[in-house]
């Protein structure tokens, strides 16, 4: 890929994929062997105010049964769980647990370590220059995980 609009795109991508990668490593060794990122993106979600798999869904622009089995999968590791509504008692929502707290601390932790580590290779002055750029460039919404076709 010799064009330089998609070679832009690709280093962006492979940026990003990069520091997943490595936050992933990162929290394995930490002990949490089975985070990935879309049940972090599912947490955040959570945290944000999804309050059931059709929350989730919306929020994560996927089906209620895919929602739903992410819900499953952060129950089962103890990193979610769901407590009866307070207003409607026919409903439960979903909650994110003492440990989920902690696993989605400790990966934000492991971020800005690797931050920290790419500042030290290319200095403090670039590294902001390259973020303010960025954020200039993305805009003010940042990225929304609930737009549609926004990881395809």
């Amino acid at each position: 890929m010799t064009a330089p609009g998609p070679r832009l795109a690709m280093l962006l991508l492979g940026s990003y994929r990069k520091m997943v990668d490595a936050a992933v490593a990162e929290l394995a060794a930490r002990g949490f062997a089975d985070v990935r990122p879309s049940l972090h993106y599912a947490m955040t979600a959570i945290d944000g105010g999804a309050q059931s798999a059709s929350d989730l869904g919306r929020a994560l622009s996927v089906t209620k049964q895919a929602a739903a089995k992410t819900i499953a999968i952060l129950t089962e590791r103890g990193w979610v769980a769901t407590a009866p509504d307070p207003v409607d008692r026919r409903r439960n929502r979903l909650e994110i647990t003492a440990l989920g707290r902690r696993v989605m601390r400790e990966g934000e932790q492991i971020f800005d370590e690797l931050r920290e580590a790419w500042q030290a290779e290319v200095g403090a002055a670039e590294l902001a220059e390259l973020e303010a750029r960025l954020a200039e460039y993305v805009g003010e919404d940042g990225v929304r995980l609930d737009a549609p076709g926004w990881a395809s």
